[in-house]
């Protein structure tokens, strides 16, 4: 078991680490690091390459954290339990961690990586069934939150920020032990603690109005 877990771990964050980003970028002759905001994520792609390509990028983006914590939780029996104890709750966020961090912090690209938005949510979306649901509620917030004002990353902030309060009601709404919850508000927290540390330039400059929308190019940044 430790082994097949330590595989996974290793799995998640060398998944999470394929910067499609660049790769899609290259595909297209560009090189995403070097245009736009420099970053390898979905959005910068989009305003590089157009939306089509970004909404490419994200779906992979999403898929790269969603399958390695999928797979790990079907190859360590977790998946689909609602019963999990905190230890084992915790071998199955270490992988969701390391595929979040494998795309922030990607040793092919000397660490420097995306904003971890997407990736982030794939995870979610992996955990099934208990971080699934909140995972979903945060896409309906940066959803709605982009629709309304057009700023890709005030979206994503406010979505990181409401992200433990879903899980908390989701547990709340389960009659889920405390015990068993912990380990995921805990991580959930940290997630949104990273997303709002990645948009630190974003935030200043939606303090200043000066924060590209969505659809905008951008001038020396996005």
């Amino acid at each position: 078991m430790d082994t097949a877990w330590l595989l996974c771990v290793a799995a998640g964050y060398l998944s999470g680490s394929i910067p499609f980003g660049l790769l899609i970028g290259k595909a297209r002759g560009v090189d995403v690091r070097k245009a736009g905001s420099g970053n390898i994520g979905a959005t910068n792609v989009g305003r590089v390459l157009g939306r089509k390509w970004g909404g490419f990028c994200f779906a992979l983006d999403v898929l790269k954290g969603l399958l390695p914590v999928l797979i790990a939780g079907l190859v360590l029996g977790y998946a689909g339990r609602r019963d999990l104890d905190p230890a084992d709750a915790w071998r199955w966020l270490a992988v969701a961690i390391a595929a979040v961090l494998g795309h922030v912090f990607p040793v092919w690209l000397g660490f420097k990586g995306g904003k971890g938005v997407a990736t982030a949510l794939g995870v979610l979306l992996g955990f099934w069934p208990v971080l699934t649901l909140p995972g979903l509620a945060a896409l309906v917030t940066w959803v709605a939150v982009v629709a309304v004002t057009r700023y890709v990353s005030l979206g994503s902030v406010l979505a990181a920020i409401a992200l433990p309060a879903y899980v908390a009601v989701g547990a709340w709404l389960a009659q889920t032990p405390v015990a068993r919850v912990v380990p995921f508000l805990v991580v959930t927290g940290l997630m949104a603690a990273l997303v709002i540390a990645r948009h630190r330039a974003n935030i200043a400059r939606l303090l200043a109005g000066t924060e590209n929308k969505l659809g905008s190019r951008p001038a020396g940044h996005a």
